[in-house]
């Protein structure tokens, strides 16, 4: 089972939204959740169970609920609102030798975005940079999984400038480490070009 990022999300047969990222335990390599953002207003991202997917292409996911339970799920991005002192350049400022402004300052709300991962958990989204051990090689572009047990057999690179519009598929036993912002392989840039081609169904 391929699981595509960037992908069209289907609920009950109706385009509901897009997948936009993938939630993994990276001590397991087991795929947990399935990030979607809804198709409209607030365009909500939300943390999908990966047992909700149904079936999967290389454009598009089916997940087996409504649209109106997609919008019950947990959200993926949480916004909380903080003071913060900002400076405020009004008519009262203090002005010296009408060159300098000192601004007064002012305590507002300020609203912070982060996301809403499980413990111990990760996410990865299409784009994610994939090094060897001698440098950069491409980016994350999908995903193969184990449908039985949810586990990625395989990560895929496409369109990287060492195999122009080849699939590369790295298989997971070869990945070192995986970090949000970078998954580290054990292999050198000669020895991934080496590997054996697994067709993907386009």
């Amino acid at each position: 089972m391929e699981i595509p990022l960037s992908a069209e999300v289907l609920c009950e047969g109706s385009s509901c939204g897009s997948s936009v990222a993938i939630v993994m335990n990276p001590v397991t390599e087991q795929v947990t959740h399935v990030v979607v953002k809804e198709k409209h207003a607030p365009h909500s991202q939300l943390l999908v169970p990966i047992d909700s997917v149904v079936e999967t292409t290389p454009k598009r996911i089916e997940l087996r609920c409504s649209p109106a339970e997609l919008a019950k799920m947990d959200p993926f991005i949480e916004t909380e609102y903080i003071k913060a002192e900002m400076p405020y350049y009004g008519t009262d400022a203090v002005v010296y030798n009408w060159a300098f402004v000192v601004p007064q300052m002012d305590t507002r709300m300020v609203s912070v975005e982060h996301e809403r991962i499980p413990p111990g958990e990760l996410t990865i989204r299409r784009g994610t940079p994939v090094r060897g051990t001698d440098g950069h090689l491409g980016k994350v572009d999908e995903f193969l999984v184990d449908p039985t047990d949810s586990h990625i057999t395989h990560l895929v690179l496409r369109e990287g400038h060492l195999w122009g519009q080849r699939d590369v598929s790295i298989p997971v036993s070869e990945v070192d480490r995986i970090h949000e912002d970078a998954v580290q392989l054990r292999l050198s840039k000669q020895e991934v070009e080496a590997l054996p081609s697994i067709p993907i169904e386009r």
